[in-house]
Order: structure tokens, then sequence, then C-alpha cells
């Protein structure tokens, strides 16, 4: 007999479909406790108010999007890809983990734009959680494949754009969709900006995998 998750993670999910059903300011406690199978009365033991839900789910959306970059950029590294293919790797995955619970959703704009106005402290904390694991990603890359950066460029700094140069493509894609298109615009940012950052030596580093001829 399978588990029961535990009722925290009942209610994010069953609130992470309600909000994805009726968007934020049209959601309620009562439709989310229905969802989850409790009562207004339960869900409140857990939670005092909409919003307070609501920022729970943006957390842990952030948290899935921080461990599947982490993972991603592992990934990509064990394959050999290089820097531009690694942080593409590494973000991609993030955006894609963040907005598969609201790819379907009408209402995802709105999502998007109402949770800086309810949890823009979680946004701006989660920005610098996400730069400083960028940062350490192109650390270690450079250090594993013996990359230079171009004179006047710190890791910190190349981080930093990298961050920039997703906002940047937010505001092409305000809510991120259709994802596959906003990947494929930042993945061009990026491409462009880590070339620019490198020595002309180290724009082209060997991979572990496969020759060409």
């Amino acid at each position: 007999m399978q588990a029961k998750a535990p009722p925290q993670d009942r209610i994010l999910d069953a609130a992470m479909r309600v909000f994805g059903r009726h968007g934020f300011r049209r959601s309620s406690i009562e439709q989310a406790a229905e969802e989850a199978g409790l009562t207004r009365q339960a869900l409140y033991h857990h939670f005092a108010s909409k919003e307070a839900l609501f920022r729970a789910v943006i957390e842990r959306l952030y948290e899935q999007g921080l461990a599947a970059e982490i993972e991603a950029a592992k990934a990509a590294e064990e394959e050999g890809l290089e820097l531009a293919e690694i942080l593409v790797a590494e973000i991609g995955a993030r955006m894609q983990t963040m907005v598969a619970s609201l790819k379907d959703s009408p209402h995802s704009e709105e999502l998007f734009s109402e949770h800086l106005a309810q949890a823009r402290d979680l946004y701006q904390g989660y920005s610098v959680r996400f730069a400083d694991e960028i940062a350490t990603t192109i650390a270690r890359v450079c250090r594993k494949q013996k990359l230079t950066l171009a004179s006047g460029v710190s890791v910190r700094e190349l981080a930093r754009c990298v961050e920039m140069a997703v906002h940047g493509t937010k505001s092409a894609f305000p809510s991120m969709q259709p994802v596959d298109a906003f990947l494929k615009q930042l993945e061009t940012m990026l491409r462009m900006l880590i070339a620019g950052a490198m020595t002309p030596s180290a724009k082209k580093s060997p991979r572990k995998t496969g020759v060409r001829k």
C-alpha cells in the first residue's frame, strides 16, 4: 500500500492546482482545503492565510528549481560539455521545473506577476542563491577545463551577467511561455555572452566524449 504524502505536501500540491485553475485573486483557502481533502480549519492549522499558502507554493517551486539546476549542471559536466552548454542546461532545467506546474494554466501571467507582489523577498533571496550557484559552476568548470576568463571579467561578474541575461529574456517572455521559445532565446544570449567572456584560447574546450574529424 502506497504511503500518503505528508499533509503539508498534499496541501501545496492542491494549492498549486487551485492557483493554476483560478489564478491567485479568484482562489480561496476553502478551494485549496477542498482540493486537499481537508476542512478549512485543518488547512488553517498549516497556513494562516491564502497569501501564506501562496508564498509556500512559490518557495517550493524555487527549491525545486534550484535542485534541478544543480543536478543538470552535474550531468552536463559529466557529459563533457562546454561551459556555455553547461550553463544553458543548468538554467534551462531550473526554468523548466519552475514553469512546469503552470504551463497549462490560463492564469500563468497573473501568477508570475502576483508572486512578485506577495513574495518579493523570496524572489530576491533566491535570485542571490541562483547567482551563487551559477558562479560556483563557472568557477568549477573553468578549473576543470583550464579555461581563462577575459581580462577584467571575474567569475562573480560573469555570473551576474548570466542572471541579467535570464532577466532580459524574461522581459520578452514575461511568464516564460511558450517555454521552448523562451529557452531558445535564452540559449542564444548565453552562448554569445560566454563567448565574449572567454579569452580566445579558452573559447573552445575539448570534449570528453567523441572526436570530430
